[in-house]
């Protein structure tokens, strides 16, 4: 993960959310705070935009979607290419 309490992607960007085999390993091995939800794997590689930006305890960048349900992890977003 990123550098403490600096996000990737800005509110109003918009961003790719991971594949469905990213997001499935990231539930099956993610130990911590808000963990990824059944509804937020459906969500697999959509594009969204970002609704609003917020940091955990220690730094973990966690954002809001728009049409995504859920809070998701920084790592579970991808930039979307300029051409998309």
């Amino acid at each position: 993960m990123g550098t403490p309490y600096q996000s990737l992607f800005s509110k109003g960007q918009l961003v790719r959310i991971a594949s469905r085999e990213a997001l499935d390993q990231f539930k099956e091995t993610w130990r911590y705070h808000h963990k990824l939800e059944a509804t937020q794997l459906l969500c697999a590689n959509r594009v969204a935009r970002i609704a609003s930006v917020a940091y955990y305890h220690g730094g973990d960048v966690l954002y809001e979607l728009e049409g995504a349900p859920g809070i998701w992890h920084e790592c579970c977003l991808t930039e979307v290419s300029s051409g998309e």
